[in-house]
């Protein structure tokens, strides 16, 4: 088996800090967005008693105003599920451009539906992946379908488009195939 620089960095790290060895044979674990949900997070709960039926309520209802900047606030900082720290995924997406340069896109973030952080309000920071390719991308556009590879981090972080709970060290970007089976 022939192993990267960087595999061989990060094995060298590992040992010299006395941390248990991480496996260069395993793939990367393929996730779906609702993996990146903790179990238990409900952006609703505070919603769902009250007294005020949000239904009802008009766009100029200073109460509905009042509970969209309060869910808006609830999906900037919503939870990430932290177990999936440090982990090697493969996530699809949708892209939506941060950096481009001559060399291409260097950062981009991934979102699980079309338009997200384009047309709409962006999706709850669990749902928005940061992602920071290795290596500049030339052929992406906006709202592509991609699947991305790379070490998953729980990160928090606000762009122009979004916030984001995690980033993604992109080391491996390739167009959307559903996955067989």
């Amino acid at each position: 088996m022939t192993i990267s620089r960087r595999q061989a960095l990060t094995l060298c790290a590992a040992l010299a800090a006395g941390h248990a060895v991480p496996s260069l044979a395993a793939g990367p674990r393929t996730i779906g967005w609702d993996d990146l949900i903790p179990k238990a997070w409900n952006p609703w709960a505070e919603f769902s008693s009250g007294g005020v039926n949000l239904k009802t309520l008009s766009d100029e209802d200073p109460r509905a105003r009042a509970a969209l900047q309060r869910l808006r606030k609830i999906w900037d900082e919503a939870p990430v599920v932290t177990s999936l720290d440090g982990t090697v995924v493969r996530l699809p997406g949708y892209v939506v451009p941060l950096e481009q340069t001559a060399q291409g896109m260097r950062e981009l973030l991934l979102v699980p539906h079309f338009g997200a952080c384009i047309h709409t309000p962006p999706p709850p920071a669990n749902q928005v992946v940061h992602v920071v390719l290795e290596r500049p991308n030339k052929s992406l556009g906006t709202m592509d379908t991609i699947w991305v590879t790379g070490r998953l981090s729980a990160a928090h972080a606000v762009s122009t488009h979004a916030a984001s709970g995690y980033r993604l060290a992109g080391t491996n970007v390739e167009r959307y195939a559903a996955p067989r089976g």
